[in-house]
């Protein structure tokens, strides 16, 4: 029997349980609890979060970008550009018990519409903690940005900045 699985809109009462899925899933790039909430504020129709048999397990933060910049690790945006020409991911983290469910392919499939309904061109990333296989089997392919080294090394060596047309 398979576990119910809900995506579902990202809600200021579950900030404190996606903390904790990001201080558990993302050890090594941690983020301040306004990065959450601001990116929740900025855009809340791109932020989801994953309930399985009714346990937090999962969120989602994206929101419209521009294309080739990438915001730093633990910043705050402020604002969203007027002139957004990419959908970014900025997170999408499950539980290990979320692996494996088709939970991230599902959320997937809703970024990629989401930004499309938008009008906007593509949709962009920075893959971390050996994700490159998995968002490369969603069709999201590495692009060479030297612009874009500095930023990407903030995260780790191996990040990739990543995108997929629309």
């Amino acid at each position: 029997m398979t576990s119910p699985l809900l995506w579902r809109p990202l809600t200021q009462a579950d900030l404190p349980a996606v903390i904790e899925i990001a201080r558990q899933v993302h050890p090594d790039f941690p983020e301040d609890d306004a990065v959450f909430a601001e990116r929740l504020a900025l855009y809340p129709d791109g932020t989801q979060f994953l309930e399985i048999d009714g346990v937090a397990s999962g969120y989602l933060l994206s929101h419209p970008w521009r294309y080739m910049q990438v915001p730093p690790l633990n910043a705050l945006l402020g604002s969203l550009p007027a002139d957004a020409d990419t959908y970014y991911v900025h997170d999408l983290a499950l539980m290990p018990k979320a692996r494996g469910t088709g939970a991230a392919a599902a959320i997937v499939g809703s970024i990629l519409r989401h930004g499309r309904a938008r009008g906007l061109p593509t949709t962009s990333l920075v893959a971390v903690n050996g994700s490159v296989p998995f968002w490369h089997k969603h069709g999201f392919r590495a692009i060479k940005a030297p612009a874009l080294e500095d930023t990407l090394s903030s995260y780790e060596d191996s990040a990739r900045f990543m995108v997929k047309p629309a």
